[in-house]
């Protein structure tokens, strides 16, 4: 019997119902990275209205046309449908022959948000370090700072897990893994970034993601979609400075914490 898991796409889905927690940036990035490590990867922008990420990928045409150079990067669509027969069939078309789908969410509830969060293969969930943030999967007691509840959506990703786990022997189906990424601790006061950290390891142990740091500082991200670069295009990007090369170690150490299954293929370019 043929193992369907290893023969469908690894989906990789981005999702926070909160914006602003750098979703777009964080999986433009991961798809590049995958590309670079010879990895096949489409990608789906479920925003049609912002497509951030496809409009990241729109830029980095431009810019190998403009300069005449070939970049690592992935097949991106919009997905424009109303029903989720419609985007699973893009996922279908788009996937086929690749390695990873990654998915780019809004940051709003949304029917087909929800839809492939609960079929991602990985889960990946940006946060701000905030209490603010922490709230999509969890509310905290204002005294104590101890976890009092789930929230729906963690609710709705745990039940998701469980069917998926029913569901892995018989339709041979990979076990999701969900990563909790968090962004912008730099940004965090002492304290508070304490009172997170025990917070995300409480409900982690309830819930059952993991913990990944992510990008501690955007600015120098947002600098690079217009020309649709990122920071592993090293000899693309000119002269750089010493926070751009933190960035960089920082996205190297997020891409090693997703725990991806990787292909190797020929031709494998080095992830620098």
């Amino acid at each position: 019997m043929p193992d369907a898991a290893a023969a469908s796409p690894h989906r990789i889905v981005f999702a926070n119902e909160k914006g602003g927690t750098g979703k777009s940036t964080t999986a433009v990035h991961v798809a590049v990275a995958l590309a670079y490590q010879g990895a096949r990867v489409a990608a789906i922008d479920l925003d049609p209205r912002q497509r951030t990420l496809h409009r990241y990928f729109e830029n980095r045409a431009e810019t190998e046309s403009r300069r005449g150079i070939t970049l690592p990067g992935a097949r991106a669509e919009v997905f424009r449908g109303e029903t989720l027969a419609e985007l699973e069939a893009l996922a279908a078309e788009v996937g086929e022959g690749c390695d990873f789908v990654v998915f780019d969410t809004p940051g709003r509830d949304d029917e087909f948000a929800r839809h492939v969060a609960t079929q991602a293969d990985t889960l990946v969930t940006p946060l701000n370090d905030s209490f603010v943030d922490f709230d999509l999967i969890g509310q905290v007691d204002a005294e104590t700072f101890k976890v009092r509840k789930l929230s729906f959506y963690a609710e709705l990703i745990w039940e998701a897990r469980l069917k998926r786990s029913r569901a892995t022997i018989e339709q041979q189906r990979r076990e999701m893994d969900w990563v909790v990424v968090r962004n912008r601790t730099g940004h965090t006061e002492a304290r508070n970034m304490v009172r997170i950290e025990r917070a995300l390891t409480e409900l982690s142990k309830r819930v059952g993601f993991r913990i990944a740091n992510g990008l501690s500082e955007r600015v120098i991200y947002r600098e690079l979609f217009p020309s649709g670069l990122t920071l592993l295009d090293k000899g693309h990007l000119g002269e750089l400075g010493t926070s751009h090369l933190v960035a960089r170690q920082e996205l190297r150490a997020l891409i090693a914490g997703l725990n991806l299954p990787v292909r190797q293929r020929p031709k494998q370019l080095e992830l620098a």
